[in-house]
């Protein structure tokens, strides 16, 4: 790492060189990383309600339109662009397209975003799996300290007797009373939920010791985190089928209602699926992809993991249907009234089925540690990338001893503090405020089109297939490059633009209503990720004009910054 340099004066100085940036260790490790990011809690609570919401089986209809037409080609184009560059993703851009760099920006951003928020999702993980531990689940009854009088535990002897319009669950109050503590509205920000904030630091202690290394430590841990969700979601599948009604909530799950493609509510689901599941315009792809060998097929790559990815989804459907079956069949509810999408399906209806299996602790473990093991994995990427972005952008600061691990340190401890605002009594509002406008809303279409433009018209379709050509041996399939071109960008502003025809205010368990400080600062936020696309470009412009005023250069084109700079 270091050497002595003697001069001819006689003074020894000590050159100390930077670190390797490091590789994947075998194919196999990025296949697994990038996999354990893709496969999230969004294909665990989200797409199986999607799939029931919009016409079962129907609905694999778009969903596959979307995903050939927008999923697979973003995701090779943001895979090439690392591995083709082995740059992260905001520095990748000065090899490509300078003038467009603040797209990278703007993704580091949403990912900041994500990496604040989502893992407080784990922090409630943590907090139901150490309460699973218990000779009776605490979610399971309405003889507890947090109960209320008008919680009813079922029976099927009092449902009739007991059930009014004011009734609560168990469940849905250890969830409301016990866990979050919840206030009623965003403007009361409450007090700090202690435990949870211990469970917060325990993950992202797990988080910056599974990620200091860099790829090295990384590599290593997902062959853990990425397959272990996959065996707790065939344990749980396996158990689900068993029940009683499973087959009733399968048939929910999958019956096809053709007369439901007709409505363009389902083909915007399905592409705003595709594109949050894939992580496209988040960054993580092209870190990841930056860490290949550069003759590494991540054309065959791209195609293996969208599969895993719309596979698993699919999959997971099965296992959480025919749980809700079981609890439809139970308490002798339609479907509809038990079904649900996002932690009040992880948190509260299926919490609420496991109580009434047989050793529900046993399920309750097992669903957990699976949820903790998908958020994981999604949280170590999003470090990574962060981490990848800052230090290809200051190789010289931070690819020295021990400087990468101090800076991972202050990076978790900021968003640890930062989260802290999250696990308060009025957290969850500001939780769904972020998700809906931040994390998974307008502003990662508005990117994939700005994109799709600055790859496939500025730079050229044609090159980036050269340089994917240079990197595999062959060239990609062409309907690649036409869905760069007009598919893409033509899908994702369509979907943009009927989501604000559209457009709802965000409503909390669909009753609250928002205070309009709370939208404007969403919008803020949102908007905030796409404004540095435009500004960096008045950056850049500016930049020019003033070196042409300084050098009195009067030829020079700024312009010219947008043809890639060579990197073969």
């Amino acid at each position: 790492l270091s050497g002595k340099v003697q001069h001819g004066s006689g003074v020894v100085v000590k050159k100390t060189q930077l670190l390797d940036r490091g590789q994947w260790a075998s194919k196999l490790e990025f296949l697994l990383a990038v996999a354990g990011t893709l496969v999230g809690l969004g294909n665990l609570w989200r797409f199986p309600y999607l799939c029931y919401k919009n016409g079962g089986g129907a609905f694999l209809v778009p969903y596959v339109l979307f995903l050939l037409a927008c999923g697979i080609p973003m995701f090779l184009l943001e895979t090439a662009m690392g591995q083709f560059t082995s740059q992260g993703c905001i520095t990748c851009w000065r090899h490509f397209c300078p003038l467009f760099e603040g797209i990278g920006y703007a993704t580091q951003v949403v990912i900041a975003y994500a990496a604040v928020s989502y893992i407080v999702i784990q922090a409630w993980a943590f907090f139901y799996l150490f309460s699973s531990f218990s000779a009776e689940v605490p979610w399971a009854s309405c003889r507890n300290t947090w109960n209320t009088e008008s919680c009813v535990e079922f029976d099927k002897t009092n449902m009739s007797t007991n059930w009014t319009a004011n009734a609560t669950t168990p469940a849905t109050e250890f969830w409301e009373r016990r866990v979050l503590g919840i206030s009623r509205g965003i403007e009361e920000v409450g007090s700090l939920r202690w435990e949870l904030a211990l469970c917060l630091l325990l993950a992202w202690i797990l988080c910056y010791f599974c990620v200091w290394k860099g790829v090295r430590s990384t590599g290593k841990v997902v062959y853990f985190t990425a397959t272990f969700p996959y065996v707790m979601l065939v344990v749980l599948l396996a158990r689900g089928l068993t029940l009683p009604g499973a087959m009733d909530g399968l048939a929910f799950y999958l019956y096809p209602d053709p007369t439901r493609l007709v409505d363009p509510q389902v083909w915007m689901d399905a592409g705003a699926q595709v594109l949050f599941s894939f992580g496209i315009c988040q960054g993580s792809l092209t870190a990841l992809g930056s860490y290949n060998q550069y003759n590494n097929d991540c054309y065959k790559d791209t195609f293996v993991l969208c599969l895993v990815n719309g596979g698993s989804s699919f999959v997971a459907g099965f296992a959480i249907f025919s749980v809700l079956g079981f609890m439809s069949y139970e308490q002798g509810l339609p479907i509809s009234e038990v079904a649900a999408s996002g932690p009040g399906l992880a948190f509260i209806a299926y919490p609420r089925a496991v109580a009434m299996m047989p050793v529900p602790q046993l399920w309750a473990i097992c669903f957990f540690i699976m949820v903790i093991l998908l958020g994981a994995d999604t949280q170590f990427v999003s470090l990574e990338c962060l981490m990848t972005s800052v230090t290809d952008m200051f190789p010289t600061v931070f690819r020295r001893a021990y400087r990468r691990e101090l800076l991972l340190l202050c990076l978790c401890s900021v968003c640890f503090f930062l989260g802290l605002l999250l696990v308060t009594e009025g957290g969850l509002y500001f939780l769904q405020l972020f998700d809906h406008y931040v994390c998974s809303g307008n502003n990662l279409l508005l990117l994939s089109v700005c994109q799709s433009i600055a790859i496939g018209w500025i730079y050229g379709a044609d090159r980036l297939y050269d340089n994917i050509e240079d990197m595999i041996g062959y060239r990609p399939w062409p309907l690649m490059k036409y869905c760069w071109l007009y598919i893409t960008p033509a899908v994702c502003m369509g979907t943009f633009i009927f989501s604000v025809v559209r457009y709802k205010p965000l409503k909390f368990n669909k009753t609250y209503v928002y205070p309009t400080w709370a939208y404007a600062l969403g919008w803020f936020l949102g908007l905030f990720c796409v404004l540095l696309v435009p500004l960096w470009i008045i950056f850049k412009f500016l930049c020019r004009l003033c070196l042409r005023a300084d050098s009195g250069e009067k030829g020079t084109q700024w312009g010219s910054n947008c043809v890639v700079t060579s990197v073969v």
